[in-house]
């Protein structure tokens, strides 16, 4: 195998070896880099990485001119010194935007589980990998690098001796824990590909993953246990795999203690990994062969299987966790997100395994058993870097402030938010009461089609300012660009438009699973030639980004992204339900919440309340709980324009009890219809303003 050099030319922007120049920095009302953070970004570190020559006293500005002007020489000088290859890449690149062709580092061949596990064994076998934090506090447990590749090792030759080949996918239902991140990497060492679900989801949207996939095995546990409740993870894999007949086997790691009935497909993983060897030679895999499938909601119904390769994937995830939240080795690393959302995938398990960070594993909930529980952790567990949602800081900036300041918070160094724009309140609550003034808060935009972190405030020069709530500068090779109703692009600052990325990126997804057109239609059509986030921004007059929202009919309910039409699709499998709408509106503490206008059968409309109760529960059951609408107003019709599309603007328009602009509604078939829907809304805020005084 190729040597491994210690880390990647481009750590050492934050080691020394380049050296910052320092420029000139406009300061206004903003929050600027602590001196302690400018700081490490030149002092020296034990690991001196060895550094390309063309690379050596380069500023921030001049390393992102060449990252998006001559990508091939970036890329492929960090690629060669940052991963172990087996087999050396010939080219660095062969992409075409408008036709969805991605393609990096042809002709390599590379093992990620080698690269997150085994080099490191080879070097500090002994260094924590992974820190379970689980429900209860102060029960943690810690599994070292050798200890999770033999994990990992037994698990894959489990595998392997149940007839798991490569290529073939392989559904991960779990809970948070180091069995989940073992079953990840199992699969990346034998060339299996994983598709990890939440462990939130109903039986049904799981058995609609493992069927779009054509998935031939499910690993999951007996049980889960969160914020003191324990949920029962076995029953539902029991139900969705009725109705996938592709499952082979299913097997069943141990969370609790509690007995779970075995079937004829299930297979006690603990049991049968206990006799397997600890050793399992690694499966050498092409660069652009698939390493993961995530699915996420779209602008229809079917949720999309989106597909992350090899190599490009893991070097993007890997650099992006040590530049945005600026690690340095023995860090504690911070991110609450489940894996089983991409933020777990990049920050939790690849990018900080890759890096030999020490990754924390948090199963628990941010108020269990009390609001301090985060900061609880960040004490006991000597946190360096906390990565969290602003769903969670605003559901704890509610609470009284003691409950952060009881905590010894001294080891953080950068806090980070993900999951939708974070509010100028939280992020001011985040900064001055967590951070007690003196951590950079990077507040990160990115996307599970993306594969890590694109906008950011870091990396910059040392003593760079940081906008509260803006996700500021791109990262290394990543080219925004905003671009007007007419697909023109908009040059300039103070301007506004849909954000989109002109140049192609290691990290970015490679297509649908199955649907390479769907992929094209998607993220390449709308715009030609550049990639479409489907998302809004403003670039401020210094040409820093800031992201204003989804473009498409797309919500994001506490950081977890969830088309409209998937439910929609729910709601309208009601007998009573001939048709339905959904919009999202703002949220005090989600973010955004679904609001659903339902139009009901005459021989339903008598029994309303019944009919509505019975639609949170079809909800519930078919995609999961928290995509059940806050609110469901029954109306009599839709407002649709003459060729039958509904016109959700408007709707929009209604929740948010801004009906003075209505906007141009000419193009209904029928204007009346929404003065109808607007007295609907007004009986039924009338009824929830009475409803809470009682």
């Amino acid at each position: 195998m190729a040597g491994r050099v210690s880390m990647s030319l481009l750590n050492s922007l934050a080691r020394g070896n380049v050296i910052f120049r320092n420029k000139k920095c406009v300061r206004k009302s903003v929050v600027l880099i602590s001196r302690c953070h400018a700081g490490s970004l030149s002092s020296s570190s034990a690991a001196q990485p060895d550094l390309s020559s063309h690379l050596a006293g380069k500023t921030y500005s001049d390393l992102y001119e060449l990252s998006v002007k001559d990508p091939e020489t970036f890329w492929g000088s960090i690629a060669k010194e940052r991963l172990a290859w087996t087999k050396p890449f010939d080219q660095v690149t062969d992409c075409d935007l408008s036709s969805g062709k991605i393609n990096w580092f042809l002709g390599g061949q590379l093992n990620v589980s080698v690269n997150c596990l085994d080099v490191h064994v080879a070097k500090d076998p002994d260094r924590v990998a992974l820190i379970w934090e689980k429900d209860e506090p102060g029960t943690e447990e810690r599994i070292t690098y050798r200890e999770l590749l033999e994990m990992t090792c037994r698990l894959a030759n489990t595998l392997k001796s149940y007839g798991v080949q490569r290529g073939e996918r392989v559904a991960i239902y779990m809970p948070v824990s180091p069995m989940a991140v073992a079953a990840m990497m199992a699969c990346a060492r034998i060339g299996a590909v994983h598709t990890v679900v939440f462990a939130g989801f109903s039986s049904e949207a799981l058995a609609g993953r493992i069927q779009d996939a054509q998935c031939k095995f499910v690993i999951t546990c007996n049980q889960g246990v969160r914020g003191g409740r324990i949920f029962d993870l076995k029953s539902t894999v029991d139900k969705a795999v009725k109705s996938c007949p592709s499952i082979q086997h299913v097997f069943v790691a141990k969370r609790t203690n509690n007995g779970v009935p075995m079937g004829k497909l299930d297979i006690s993983l603990d049991e049968v990994m206990a006799g397997q060897s600890s050793v399992c030679a690694p499966e050498p895999m092409d660069s652009e062969e698939m390493l993961f499938m995530l699915y996420t909601s779209g602008s229809t119904g079917k949720p999309k299987g989106i597909v992350h390769t090899q190599a490009g994937y893991l070097l993007y995830a890997s650099l992006t966790h040590q530049y945005v939240f600026d690690y340095t080795p023995g860090d504690v690393f911070g991110c609450v997100a489940d894996i089983g959302w991409i933020t777990g995938h990049s920050y939790v398990v690849y990018g900080p395994l890759c890096n030999g960070a020490t990754s924390v594993l948090f199963e628990s909930t941010p108020v269990y058993p009390h609001p301090g529980r985060y900061w609880e952790t960040v004490q006991r567990l000597r946190i360096n870097q906390f990565y969290g949602a602003p769903t969670a800081i605003r559901l704890l900036l509610k609470h009284e402030e003691n409950w952060v300041k009881k905590y010894d918070r001294s080891s953080l160094k950068t806090l980070a938010s993900v999951g939708e724009p974070i509010n100028q309140e939280a992020w001011e609550w985040f900064y001055n009461v967590v951070g007690d003034g003196r951590c950079p808060l990077v507040d990160t935009w990115w996307q599970t089609e993306t594969g890590g972190v694109c906008i950011a405030p870091l990396p910059a020069e040392p003593g760079a300012e940081i906008r509260p709530a803006m996700a500021m500068r791109p990262f290394f090779g990543i080219q925004p660009a905003l671009l007007g109703e007419k697909g023109q692009i908009i040059t300039g600052n103070d301007v506004s438009g849909a954000l989109c990325i002109s140049k192609p990126w290691p990290g970015m997804a490679r297509t649908i699973f199955g649907d390479h057109q769907r992929f094209v239609d998607a993220y390449f059509k709308p715009y030609q030639g550049q990639y479409f986030s489907g998302d809004g921004a403003y670039r401020t007059e210094d040409g820093y980004y800031q992201i204003t929202g989804r473009m498409d009919d797309v919500i994001n309910i506490s950081g977890h992204r969830l088309g409209t039409a998937e439910i929609e699709d729910a709601l309208d499998n009601h007998p009573d339900v001939p048709e339905s709408a959904v919009i999202g509106i703002p949220h005090e503490i989600k973010g955004e919440v679904p609001f659903a206008f339902v139009v009901l059968k005459e021989s339903a409309s008598e029994n309303q309340r019944a009919v509505v109760e019975e639609l949170r529960h079809l909800v519930a059951t078919k995609i999961a709980k928290y995509a059940v609408p806050d609110h469901f107003l029954v109306v009599k019709r839709l407002p649709k324009t003459r060729s039958g599309k509904i016109m959700r603007r408007i709707l929009r328009k209604v929740a948010m009890q801004d009906t003075s602009n209505l906007g141009d509604v000419s193009t209904l078939d029928d204007p009346s219809v929404v003065s109808e829907i607007i007295e609907a809304h007004k009986q039924y805020r009338t009824k929830l303003a009475a409803s809470d005084i009682t």
